[in-house]
C-alpha cells in the first residue's frame, strides 16, 4: 500500500488530494438529505420547547401579579399608612391597637394562603409589624444591609422579586424563599415610609416546576437579570459547582434559543424574558430531539460516516507525505534564525523538496564558514588596531627624559640621576604590561606617577601634583597607557606655557557599572575652536603633540565600545578636565572571559 501512494513529485500528491476531496463533496451531498430531516425535527422541537415555557412564564407571570395585588392592598390600607407615617395616638393604648390592627391585617393575607412565608412592614422610623406571630427580628442582622431591603429603596415603588435564597432576617427562622419587596409611600405628601415584604415559601415554586419535563433529561430552570438563579431542578449541585449552565450566553439575549455543548450533552437552551426581570430558560438534549429518526436515515448516516472515515484516512496520508517533509525543514530554518547552524537537514525523497533541502544544506553550510572567517578577521583587525595604537605614543618625552639624564650627569647630580633612571625605568616596566591588553588601575597609577615624577625633576617648582583615586577604584582594570597621553598633554599645552606654579591632579568617580578617571590641570587651558578640534581627534601642536589623545579615545572605543572614551571641559585662561569613562573590569571577570 505505501509503494502505491509513494509518488517522487508533490504535485501528483496534491492532485491526487483534491481527487479524494471532490469525492468526499460527492459523500456529503448524498447526505444532505439526512441533515435536512434533522433540521426540521430540531425546528420542530423549538416550536414545542417555546410555546412550553411561554405558558410556565404565563403561569409565574400570574401568581407574581397576585402577590403584587397584596401589595397594593397593603400599600393602600389606612392602619398602615398612619402606623408607617408616625402619626400621633392619643394614648399609648391606641398606638397599641393601631399597631395590632396593621398586625391582624397582615396575618389575614398570610394564613390564606399556604405558599406565602411571611408577611412583614419595616418602617424607615424603625417601626416593624409582621403577619405571623411570633416572629422576631434577628438581632444579628441589619435588615437595612440585606439586598431585597436596598434594592426595594432604590426602585422607589417599583416592585422587586429576588432570586431564591436564605432569609436571615427573623430570629431563629432562615427559610428558603423568593421575596418579593416594594417601599411604601404616603397617600397624602408622598413621603417614603418604609419597605413591605412577602417572602414565598421555595418549595412552592419546586412543585410548580419540578415536574415539567423536556424529553427525559430535559427541564426548566429561571434566573433573574443578573444572571442569579431563581430556580433550578438541581440547584444545590449549581450552588455545589458541580454542574454548570451557559449563564452569559442566555443574559445576552431576550428571548431565542441557541445550542451549546458537544455530543451526548449538546443542549439547545430556549429563553424566555418576563416581565419583571426573569428569564425562563427550557433545556432539551438534542440527541433525544432526533432519536425518532427512520431507518433510511440511520443506514445513510452510517454509509456517509464510512466514506467520511475512509477519506479522512486517506486525505491524512496523503497530508503528511506532502506537509511533513516542509515541516521538518521549516523547523530547521527556525533553529538556523536562532543562529544554530550546526545542523543538517536529512535530504526525502521527494524529488523537489530533496533537491530544496540540500540547497539548503550547502547555504547553512556556506553561512557558517562566512560568520567564522567575518569573526577571525574582526578580531585581528581589532587586536592589530590596538597594537598599532599603543606604539603611537609619542616618543618625545623618552628624548628629553634622556637629555635631562645627559644633563644631570654631566652636572654631577648623581642622586637626581638615579632617580630620574629609576622612575624611567618603572615607568618602561609598567608599560609593557607583560603584553596584556587590560592593566590594573593601580598599575596605570603607578606608571603615571613615576612620569609625572620625572617630569617634576624637569620642570621643578614649575609643576607639581596630586593622585587622589580611592582604593575601591583601584582593583578594576582598564586598558593601559591611557593616562600619560592625558597629562603629557596637560604639561606641555597647559601648564608649560603658563606663569606661576602648576597643578595636575587625578580622581575618580565611581558608579555601579562604570568608573570615570578625572585630569584636571590649571594651565592656560583652551578656546572653543581648539577644544572642537580635540573633541574631533583633528588638533595637533606645532611640536607635532596631540596624538596620544585621540589614540586613547580611539582605544578605548575600540575595546569597550563607542558609548565609552574621553570628554573634555576647558575655559582659556582658567585649565582643562578630561574625563576617562569605561566599564568596571575585575580581575576575575577578565580570568571568567578568557
Amino acid at each position: 500500500m505505501l509503494q502505491i501512494f509513494r509518488f517522487r513529485s508533490m504535485q501528483t500528491n496534491m492532485a491526487l488530494a483534491f481527487v479524494l476531496l471532490i469525492l468526499l463533496t460527492i459523500v456529503i451531498m448524498s447526505v444532505f438529505s439526512y441533515f435536512l430531516s434533522q433540521d426540521a425535527v430540531q425546528s420542530n422541537a423549538k416550536s414545542y420547547t417555546a410555546e412550553l415555557v411561554k405558558q410556565v412564564n404565563n403561569n409565574i407571570k400570574s401568581y407574581v401579579n397576585g402577590m403584587q395585588y397584596i401589595t397594593d392592598l397593603v400599600d393602600s390600607n389606612p392602619d398602615v399608612q398612619r402606623f408607617l407615617a408616625g402619626e400621633r395616638y392619643a394614648s399609648l393604648a391606641e398606638e397599641l391597637n393601631g399597631k395590632q390592627a396593621v398586625a391582624n391585617f397582615l396575618e389575614s393575607m398570610a394564613v390564606s394562603r399556604a405558599d406565602i412565608s411571611s408577611v412583614s412592614v419595616f418602617g424607615y422610623d424603625g417601626q416593624f409589624v409582621t403577619g405571623r406571630q411570633g416572629l422576631e427580628l434577628n438581632p444579628y442582622i441589619d435588615i437595612t444591609n440585606l439586598s431585597w431591603y436596598r434594592e426595594a429603596k432604590e426602585a422607589a415603588g417599583a416592585y422587586v422579586i429576588s432570586p431564591s435564597h436564605v432569609q436571615p432576617a427573623f430570629k431563629d427562622r432562615y427559610p428558603w424563599v423568593v421575596s418579593l419587596s416594594t417601599e411604601l409611600s404616603s397617600k397624602k405628601d408622598g413621603a417614603k415610609l418604609g419597605i413591605f415584604l412577602i417572602d414565598l415559601n421555595f418549595s412552592v415554586m419546586n412543585d410548580m416546576l419540578q415536574d415539567i419535563r423536556l424529553g427525559q433529561r430535559g427541564y426548566l430552570f429561571i434566573v433573574d437579570s443578573e444572571g442569579k438563579i431563581v430556580y433550578h431542578p438541581q440547584q444545590q449541585l449549581i450552588y455545589s459547582n458541580l454542574k454548570t449552565e451557559q449563564i452569559d450566553k442566555v443574559l445576552q439575549i431576550d428571548s431565542g434559543t441557541f445550542i451549546s455543548g458537544e455530543g451526548g450533552n449538546k443542549r439547545m437552551y430556549t429563553v424566555q424574558e418576563s416581565d419583571f426581570g426573569w428569564k425562563i430558560v427550557g433545556v432539551s438534549y438534542v440527541d433525544e430531539l432526533v432519536a425518532n429518526q427512520n431507518e433510511v436515515g440511520l443506514s445513510i448516516i452510517a454509509l456517509g460516516l464510512v466514506c467520511i472515515v475512509i477519506a479522512i484516512g486517506t486525505s491524512l496520508f496523503l497530508s503528511q507525505r506532502v506537509s511533513q517533509p516542509i515541516k521538518q525543514l521549516q523547523v530547521y530554518m527556525k533553529e538556523v534564525e536562532k543562529g544554530n547552524f550546526d545542523i543538517h537537514v536529512p535530504v526525502p525523497s521527494t524529488m523537489e523538496i530533496g533537491r530544496l533541502a540540500r540547497a539548503f544544506n550547502m547555504m547553512v553550510g556556506r553561512i557558517k564558514e562566512l560568520m567564522a572567517q567575518v569573526v577571525r578577521d574582526q578580531e585581528q583587525k581589532r587586536r592589530s588596531e590596538i597594537s598599532a595604537l599603543q606604539a603611537q605614543i609619542n616618543p618625545h618625552f623618552l628624548y628629553n627624559t634622556l637629555d635631562s639624564i645627559i644633563w644631570m650627569a654631566e652636572s654631577k647630580k648623581s642622586q637626581e640621576v638615579v632617580l630620574m633612571t629609576s622612575a624611567l625605568a618603572k615607568l618602561f616596566r609598567s608599560s609593557i604590561s607583560k603584553g596584556e591588553e587590560l592593566v590594573s588601575i593601580e598599575t596605570e597609577l603607578e606608571h603615571i606617577e613615576n612620569y609625572l615624577k620625572i617630569q617634576k625633576m624637569r620642570y621643578k617648582n614649575k609643576l607639581d601634583y596630586a593622585i587622589e583615586v580611592s582604593d575601591t577604584v583601584r582593583q578594576y582594570k582598564t586598558i593601559k597607557l591611557i593616562l600619560q597621553p592625558i597629562v603629557e598633554n596637560a604639561i606641555y599645552h597647559g601648564i608649560k606655557m603658563k606663569r606661576g606654579p602648576g597643578l595636575i591632579t587625578v580622581t575618580s568617580e565611581e558608579t555601579d557599572g562604570e568608573i570615570t578617571l578625572i585630569v584636571h590641570d590649571n594651565g592656560n587651558g583652551m578656546d572653543e575652536e581648539t577644544l572642537a578640534r580635540v573633541l574631533t581627534h583633528s588638533y595637533k601642536s606645532e611640536e607635532g603633540r596631540g596624538v596620544g589623545v585621540g589614540n586613547v579615545d580611539e582605544r578605548l572605543k575600540l575595546y569597550f565600545g563607542m558609548p565609552y572614551g574621553l570628554s573634555f571641559k576647558s575655559k582659556l585662561g582658567e585649565g582643562t578636565t578630561v574625563s576617562i569613562r569605561f566599564p568596571k573590569k575585575t580581575p576575575a571577570q577578565e580570568a571568567g572571559k578568557k
